[in-house]
Order: C-alpha cells, then structure tokens, then sequence
C-alpha cells in the first residue's frame, strides 16, 4: 500500500515537473523566461523546455498589431473653441525585451503619449481646419508616437481619429453658414447660368442678322448681276437688229424698202398726234412727204458710203 502511495507520489511529481518545464509557445509570440530572476532568454514558436524552480516565465508579448481604442478627450483649438476628439492608435511590438524591461505598460504610455500628442496637433488649428486637415493631424501623431515608443521597442503603425465633435452652438452656426454658403453657390450658379443665357442669346442675334446682311448682299448682287446681263443682252439684240437693217439696206430694193417704211410711219405718227391733241400747229411743208423720205434716203445712202 505504501509502495503504490509513493508511485502515485512520483507520478504527480514527474507530471508536475513537466507542467513546470515543458512550454509550448503559440505563433506570433514571444516569451521572455528568466533564470533565477535575470533575463535567460526569448523563446519563440514551438515546444520549449525550463528548468524546474529555477527558469520562469517572466513575460508574455503578442507580436501581432494591435488596435487600441483612444478614449474621448476634450481639446482647444487656435480660436479657443473645445472640440471633443477620440481616434485609434495601431501599433506592433518589434522587440519583446525592450517592452517587457523598457517600459512597465507601453500600451498605457501610448495612449497617453497619443492623447497629449493630439491636444498640442488640434490646438495649432482653427476650428474650420481641423475637419480639413484629418490627415496632416494623423501623420504628426504617428510620427511623434513612433519616436517616442522606439525604446520600448513599440512600432506604431499609424493613427486614425474617428470623430470630432464640436459644441452645439458651433453646429448651428456651421450649419447656417454651409445653409449660406449653398444659397450662395446656387445664386450665383442661377446668374452664371442668365449670363450665358443671354450671351448665347446675343450671338444667336447676330449670327441671324449676319446671316441676314448676307443674304441681302447676295440678294442685291444677283439683281445686279441679272439687270447687266438683262442689258448686255438687250445690247446684243439692238446690234444685231441693227446690223441685219443695215444688211438689208445694202441689198437691191433695200433703200426703198426703207424709205416706204419711214413715209409710214411719219403719217402713222402724225395722225396720232391729231387725235390726242385739241390744237394742232402744221408745218408749211405738210404735203411734202417725198421731200422728207427724201433726206432721210440720203442719209442712209452716206452712211452706207461711209461703211462701203
């Protein structure tokens, strides 16, 4: 009896002893394992074997990033005007000894590092610019807190604000000013739009009375094109006319032909004259109708010598 008491004493004891000294380190962590309370070693990944009662585990760091939530604090801009600001912090741990012996609680640190690093950034800036410069507000912050977390062997990654929360009387007056603002825009876009209504307007108007002129111009251009060509040609008969006379003059019987022509038409023409005409003067040599077809044949005749 006794003898199975002490077997199951040793059992316990070996069990325990392999509880104590066998370690099996999870991925992405690292453990720090003193040795007689001095730092001995960093075990990694896998399956780790301690000395009993003399190796311990002093500290357990996750080297994965981590999220941190950055509490809501309140801050003063330039224009002394509170806003409450709240964001996120990321950081990784990089080296587990400077965590562990550098630093009590980096995590703690980075916060508050964070906290004081944002109220300086937001107190450098208007009210109206801290909605803008979001950006600029994050990249200072990660930088001040990466040259800060350096000895604690810390790498913060980058910072994120999420909300900026201003008073409530100051988000009145921002929303009457962006209200203005809109109506603004939209009065001007209202007489921007009239403006070129009427630019558009006015060059409609002048391109139809340019196009008007033109087509008076043209309009007259071919009239005057039609009454010299009308001309032209009246000119061309007339010649014509007149050289087939002239032609039929100089044939035999011509002249005749002629002055019996014109004998009728100077009595055709006088008795017209008689009866539109209440007074008649009658020339003394009336009857002399040979007399005048006379002349006439003897003007035709030089004027036929002249062109002979």
């Amino acid at each position: 009896m006794e003898a199975l008491i002490t077997c199951i004493i040793i059992v316990a004891l070996v069990i325990f002893l392999l509880i104590k000294t066998a370690k099996v380190v999870p991925q992405k962590e690292a453990w720090l394992v003193e040795r007689l309370g001095k730092y001995h070693s960093t075990l990694t990944a896998g399956l780790h074997i301690l000395i009993p009662f003399i190796d311990r585990i002093a500290y357990q760091q996750d080297l994965k990033e981590e999220a941190i939530d950055v509490p809501p604090q309140q801050c003063v801009t330039r224009d002394n005007i509170t806003v409450e600001v709240d964001g996120l912090l990321y950081l990784q741990v990089i080296d587990p000894i400077k965590a562990s012996y550098g630093i009590s609680n980096y995590l703690f640190a980075c916060v508050q590092l964070a906290q004081t690093t944002l109220r300086s950034e937001i107190g450098k800036l208007d009210l109206d610019r801290t909605f803008e410069e979001r950006a600029a507000i994050n990249a200072a912050i990660c930088a001040e807190l990466d040259k800060a977390s350096d000895p604690w062997g810390v790498k913060v990654t980058r910072y994120e604000i999420k909300t900026i929360k201003p008073p409530l009387s100051v988000l009145d007056a921002m929303e009457k000013q962006m209200r203005a603002e809109r109506e603004k825009r939209a009065q001007i876009a209202e007489s921007e739009g009239e403006r070129q209504a009427k630019i558009n307007r006015a060059d409609g108007e002048r391109c139809e009375a340019i196009s008007l002129s033109e087509g008076e111009k043209q309009r007259r251009i071919n009239e005057a094109e039609g009454k010299a060509e009308e001309i032209r040609l009246v000119a061309d008969a007339t010649a014509k006319g007149i050289a087939t006379i002239a032609a039929a003059i100089r044939n035999e019987g011509g002249s005749e032909a002629v002055n019996l022509q014109l004998a009728e038409k100077y009595i055709a023409e006088f008795g017209k004259l008689a009866k539109e005409c209440n007074t008649l003067v009658i020339p003394s040599n009336l009857a002399d109708v040979a007399g005048f077809v006379k002349g006439a044949s003897k003007v035709l005749e030089l004027d036929k010598n002249q062109k002979n």
